[in-house]
């Protein structure tokens, strides 16, 4: 055969072997671009990630493009961040300067500031999202506010330093934390009238309450105890010790067990809801700190602020996964992480962590949990809100 006649094959040939590598390096790009969104978004819909910062600002990440997008000056003390239910904003409130703000998640702008009273600490909406809950420590108040007009609605007089008021998942009451007082204060939620003040824990900052709204169960930052509330009868039922002072607590959606996150203890425990009983515990690390629950409970995902990682856990088997098919599972995070939440489709595990002023956005994947970026937020941030819009 001639050497011009083999020229021509190969020159044939080129074409398809360019179009066919072609073709290989689009299908690598684009599983590529789908490993790394968190989920797909139709044209138009956003998912955004929005982090509070220590000099009064808010952060907004685009979670598609994974980076920081807006910085939004808000005011001092920022807290309760939390993503409305059905309209297109973020709520919190400014602790020091005692209002609600309420942040457009398409403009990226703060269209309203509420004055509430001192020292608001946090807001739960309605099922519907109609309403806003919020309290006032320094005037001890707890008000319901219109989503929609931001008219009030209501008001009442609470017991002492209320800190929270959370809705109760049958929206027919309000627990109001009053951490000053050491009460947790059950109030009706159309009228906010007092039902019932129940002796809780010293120094209360912290609840949680069954799916049938029958129980409730209150923690103190301060004290390695946790009550147990009777919301029909309006009683204390037990002050249950835990093995050390709790940072978190989860609740599986069944209802059928609490997780409680002790850095001094070094683990969790888990209690029995039904029984009251403290059960197994688990020892995760240095100093756990915050913790979410995948859809179906199995894995849990713990902080560890001194270790500066998340670590994976079995709930089932109640066990630290340390491998994955027999790979070392090590979840890097940056400095001092704490909060942490998935994205809507469970696809991203999102740490905020403190220390280093970042978000690390992780792939949360069984078998491909790793660290996929950090994107830098601002100074010493704290709380995290996730809007699909």
């Amino acid at each position: 055969m001639s050497t011009d006649s083999t020229a021509r094959r190969r020159r044939r040939k080129n074409p398809r072997v360019i179009a066919l590598t072609v073709a290989l390096l689009v299908g690598a790009i684009a599983l590529i671009a789908r490993e790394h969104r968190p989920s797909f978004l139709r044209p138009g819909i956003h998912l955004n990630a929005y982090i509070t910062t220590q000099d009064g600002n808010v952060s907004v990440v685009d979670l598609v493009r994974l980076s920081a997008v807006a910085r939004v000056p808000v005011g001092p003390a920022l807290s309760g961040l939390r993503e409305h239910p059905t309209r297109p904003e973020v709520w919190g409130v400014s602790t020091q300067g005692g209002y609600v703000f309420v942040l457009d998640t398409r403009s990226n702008q703060v269209t309203e500031r509420i004055p509430v009273g001192p020292l608001p600490y946090a807001v739960d909406f309605s099922a519907d999202g109609n309403r806003l809950y919020t309290t006032s420590a320094g005037s001890d108040t707890l008000l319901a506010i219109n989503c929609r007009t931001h008219a009030f609605l209501a008001h009442a007089d609470t017991g002492h330093a209320p800190v929270l008021a959370r809705v109760t998942p049958d929206g027919k009451a309000i627990l109001v934390v009053n951490r000053g007082g050491a009460t947790l204060g059950v109030h009706d939620a159309a009228t906010l009238v007092q039902r019932f003040s129940i002796p809780v824990v010293s120094q209360p900052d912290g609840v949680t309450i069954l799916p049938d709204s029958s129980l409730a169960f209150v923690l103190s930052r301060s004290q390695p105890r946790l009550s147990v509330v009777d919301l029909r009868r309006g009683v204390l039922l037990a002050n249950l010790q835990l093995a050390g002072t709790p940072s978190d607590m989860l609740l599986k959606p069944d209802g059928g067990e609490l997780y409680v996150i002790s850095p001094d203890s070094h683990g969790l425990q888990a209690i029995n809801t039904w029984t009251h009983e403290v059960g197994d515990y688990v020892m995760l690390g240095y100093s756990p700190t915050r913790a979410v629950l995948n859809a179906d409970s199995s894995i849990m995902y713990v902080t560890d602020a001194s270790a500066s990682r998340v670590t994976a856990v079995d709930i089932y088997n109640r066990r630290v996964i340390r491998t994955v098919n027999g790979r070392e599972l090590l979840i890097s995070a940056g400095q001092s992480p704490e909060a942490i939440r998935f994205d809507p489709a469970e696809n991203l595990l999102l740490v905020v962590n403190r220390g280093s002023g970042d978000l690390s956005v992780i792939r949360a994947r069984l078998g491909n949990q790793s660290l996929l970026t950090m994107i830098p937020v601002g100074d010493q941030p704290q709380e995290l809100a996730i809007k699909l819009f």
